[in-house]
């Protein structure tokens, strides 16, 4: 820790300058995140599950955090990234988890896909502590995440994106301030029904070139020039088709059941949060029903096998 004035020593600061942050949550995306933490500025305390995903962020030069309550105790900016909103709140609540260990002042940012609700209640239970929690999703993906190019929707006041911007911007291209928090949720929401859409019309469009002999590459290179396709998508329904055709449904449920049911949780989170909004999404609805299986290649939309059109 860092020494202030009079001797006193400073939480959240170490004796070479840094300060002390924390990542709990070393999944895809938040393994980049939690290692692109380790550089001059911080000292970065993660916290996972999984041994071996600690153990590769202490060779990058993480310090590992023997439980949530010691990284409370020392950090004062701490990043989420779990899996769902049970798992968030074993993270905050109980004897072990942040609300209880945490200093006041502490800012939390929640960098999980959950309902715009769970994370208002989990902003006021914070304040009701003296904690600062804001909602600091992003999108981008794991390829992204490690490059350090991802974008992030940030819910809350001037003041707590001010807090969390040098963080952020460890693994950040963009940094959106979304609104009030809540507001960054709301916004990766939203995001989260576009790209499911276009990934399952992008996938229906694939079917049909192939049908009338064309490939996914020409619908990239009018898409690319008009809009219409963008990366992502692109890499999804690419990735997908190259796996499908000589893939039994098990074998597509290894490789891409993971994120089918994360699209499936993440379609969940809109569509509740619409119908707390009183508003109806017919599409999302529609997309949600079918997900699972465009993801899979179960549906219309699995593409041909060779020779078959």
């Amino acid at each position: 820790m860092r020494r202030a004035a009079g001797g006193a020593m400073t939480r959240g600061a170490c004796m070479g300058g840094k300060t002390n942050v924390g990542f709990i949550g070393l999944g895809d995306i938040g393994s980049h995140m939690g290692r692109h933490l380790v550089c001059e500025a911080f000292e970065a305390h993660v916290f996972d599950l999984v041994p071996a995903a600690v153990e590769a962020a202490v060779e990058a030069g993480a310090v590992a955090s023997p439980s949530i309550a010691d990284m409370a105790g020392n950090c004062s900016y701490i990043g989420v990234c779990v899996n769902n909103a049970p798992q968030v709140e074993s993270v905050l609540y109980g004897d072990g988890g942040l609300f209880a260990n945490a200093a006041p002042g502490t800012c939390i940012a929640v960098h999980s896909t959950v309902t715009q609700a769970q994370l208002l209640r989990w902003a006021g239970d914070a304040a009701q502590r003296d904690l600062r929690l804001l909602d600091a999703p992003m999108t981008g993906g794991a390829a992204r995440s490690q490059e350090g190019t991802l974008c992030y929707m940030v819910g809350g006041s001037e003041e707590d994106l001010a807090a969390v911007t040098p963080m952020l911007q460890t693994s950040a291209e963009k940094i959106v301030h979304a609104g009030p928090v809540g507001a960054g949720i709301a916004l990766k929401l939203c995001n989260n029904f576009m790209q499911y859409t276009e990934f399952t019309i992008l996938a229906e469009a694939a079917r049909l070139a192939q049908a009338c002999g064309l490939s996914l590459d020409v619908i990239k290179a009018v898409g690319e020039s008009n809009g219409v396709v963008n990366p992502q998508s692109y890499q999804f329904v690419s990735g997908r088709n190259a796996l499908a055709p000589s893939c039994s449904d098990e074998q597509m449920e290894e490789f891409m059941g993971w994120a089918a049911k994360l699209a499936v949780k993440d379609l969940d989170a809109c569509l509740e949060t619409a119908a707390e909004k009183g508003v109806v999404l017919p599409t999302a609805e529609h997309i949600r029903a079918r997900i699972e299986n465009v993801f899979l290649a179960r549906d219309e939309s699995r593409p041909a096998a060779a020779g078959q059109g």
